[in-house]
């Protein structure tokens, strides 16, 4: 992992990757730089599950017992659906408005900075809260740090029903041997009452770490998408291949593949630190474990690893800075991330809560930096918005049978570039 770059006092130029005619429609419906008086209010957008909302209102409660200095504030808590977020950020803060924090995964920040809606964390805090996190969780462009993570990882590791697997296997051709005989048609209708494999089809990120499994990445490090190769060809295939010998559901999304491993009728499921307290509560003996190493290369399957990070609104009402480094700071403070990592199985960011001994022999925290060590941190910068989006409809092709393995990858690579070519003009 990349260590952090010294931070600049001097701002270095941000390159525009919108076209200035697209910033200037939307500044003329937007009605100009009219923007609402918020001197009392401090606003959080965020894209947090129920659990994470649940938490997140009971830090609020305390920071106001730490803090009655600030009792005149009201703290506001919006919640926004994952797709939703970005746009609405963006639309209210070219409009000079907005929240006054925006919490979400790391690779939303290099949209935002770039088109220069974010405050680097050093202009509302000192540079000593920095030194507090690990280097390679805060999130860094062009010298700059542009949020502060209350846990990292967000990353996909896979996720085991003991009462139907009594061991997991680390290559695929073992564990590959086991889903197929955990698949089980009770009364042969064809269709299986129980599953091998779980996981949600439809979404790219899922496709990922095998990618690196057999030896690739999305991009390289000048940004350029790297997917038309014969490890994204190999890689889809081998996920095509799970479904056709119907180890995984022929039709799964992910609240499909969320309820088929709740309810027992999956060995397995592929999923991230947002589901592993839900399958307790569920009642499930769970355990975690590395995606199992790809036979045929000997190499891991390679997970995406982000940090979720608090940013700061660039038109930050100015009433409100102190209110808003305070809370900022409370938020991504030790405490809080150790209450996160106690209660959502989540890797705190902070040293200090890291190194509590508590997670360090925690057999599920263990397990989740395993995974996170054989990860890759996903680039924060705006092409890989690109990079998703040309993905997501090539591999749905391909796991409907549409499209073959190869043409799939050399039609992401096509898509990619196109839209990154619009996205400098």
């Amino acid at each position: 992992m990349k260590s952090r770059r010294t931070l600049r006092s001097r701002r270095r130029p941000r390159r525009s990757v919108f076209a200035p005619a697209l910033l200037l429609a939307l500044w003329t419906l937007l009605g100009g730089c009219s923007r609402t008086d918020r001197a009392r209010s401090v606003v959080v957008w965020e894209q947090m599950d129920p659990k994470e909302q649940e938490l997140f209102d009971e830090h609020i409660a305390q920071f106001r017992e730490r803090h009655p200095e600030f009792a005149m504030f009201s703290i506001e808590r919006v919640h926004y659906r994952v797709e939703d977020l970005q746009t609405q950020f963006q639309t209210a803060a070219l409009a000079f408005g907005g929240p006054s924090l925006v919490y979400g995964p790391s690779d939303k920040i290099g949209p935002y900075s770039i088109m220069g809606l974010l405050m680097p964390i050093d202009e509302l805090l000192p540079t000593t809260e920095l030194a507090r996190f690990q280097p390679e969780t805060l999130p860094t462009l062009e010298g700059e740090v542009w949020g502060l993570p209350d846990q990292v990882g967000n990353h996909l590791t896979l996720v085991a029903n003991l009462a139907l697997v009594d061991s997991i296997p680390t290559d695929t051709d073992t564990w590959l041997r086991q889903l197929r005989e955990t698949t089980i048609d009770r009364d042969g209708d064809g269709k299986p009452e129980q599953y091998g494999l779980v996981f949600n089809l439809l979404e790219p990120f899922w496709l990922v770490p095998w990618l690196g499994g057999f030896g690739g990445v999305v991009m390289d490090d000048q940004s350029r998408p790297t997917l038309n190769t014969p490890a994204m060809a190999q890689a889809l295939v081998f996920l095509s291949d799970l479904k056709k010998s119907r180890v995984v559901p022929l039709e799964c999304d992910y609240p499909l593949a969320d309820t088929i491993f709740k309810e027992g009728r999956a060995a397995y499921i592929i999923n991230g630190p947002w589901s592993w307290q839900g399958y307790r509560d569920a009642g499930l003996d769970i355990r975690l474990a590395p995606l199992p190493m790809v036979s045929s290369t000997g190499q891991w399957p390679a997970p995406l690893i982000s940090a979720k990070c608090y940013s700061i609104n660039r038109y930050l009402d100015p009433g409100t800075r102190e209110c808003t480094a305070a809370l900022l700071a409370w938020l991504t403070g030790p405490e809080v991330q150790l209450d996160l990592a106690r209660k959502l199985g989540v890797q705190p960011g902070d040293l200090t809560a890291a190194a509590a001994p508590e997670l360090l022999v925690d057999p599920l925290m263990m397990a989740s930096r395993e995974q996170i060590a054989r990860g890759r941190l996903m680039p924060i910068v705006p092409e890989m918005r690109a990079v998703w989006d040309a993905m997501r409809p090539f591999y749905q092709s391909v796991m409907n049978g549409e499209l073959e393995p190869a043409a799939a990858a050399a039609a992401m690579q096509a898509q990619a570039d196109e839209t990154i070519e619009v996205m400098h003009e």
